[in-house]
């Protein structure tokens, strides 16, 4: 996963690279040639594409293949069901990283709230009294000024 602000190195290898050609992946995923490419016809199975329109498989891609068989012949699911199953994984890894993105820019906010909220509090005025509730009783309390008596 690339980090913001940093380049990656061009020549570095991940499970995203495509690097296997169409014979290699074959063998890597223990399936025909023209098995992949009727999953890549299908939209199940994706490859990059060289300049030449070669297809490039990478490591993410024969993992994908694997799966697809697996589903296909341990499962008894059809392609179709295999593709709407893809889909759906693909839209819970997308939501995924939204909710974590979406995440981070509440944990973000939370924190610009509570620094203006720490800012507010510094600037209260210390000289005044902060006001206490007074409990309530039922007491009756009058006040009567006293008298003034007069020097007669």
């Amino acid at each position: 996963m690339d980090t913001p602000g940093r380049r990656r190195n061009p020549y570095e290898l991940t499970e995203e690279t495509p690097v296997y050609v169409i014979s290699v992946a074959a063998q890597l995923s223990g399936l025909h040639p023209q098995t992949l490419r009727q999953y890549d016809r299908l939209g199940l199975v994706s490859p990059d594409r060289t300049a030449g329109r070669g297809r490039r498989y990478s490591a993410r891609d024969i993992e994908l293949l694997r799966q697809v068989q697996q589903l296909s012949q341990d499962e008894g699911i059809n392609l179709a069901g295999i593709k709407r199953i893809i889909e759906l994984e693909n839209q819970v890894v997308a939501l995924q990283s939204r909710v974590a993105e979406l995440e981070s820019a509440l944990d973000g906010a939370a924190a610009t709230m509570r620094q203006r909220e720490a800012a507010v509090h510094a600037s209260y005025r210390r000289d005044l009294v902060p006001y206490q509730e007074v409990q309530q009783t039922s007491a009756l309390v009058v006040w009567r000024p006293k008298r003034q008596q007069s020097a007669d």
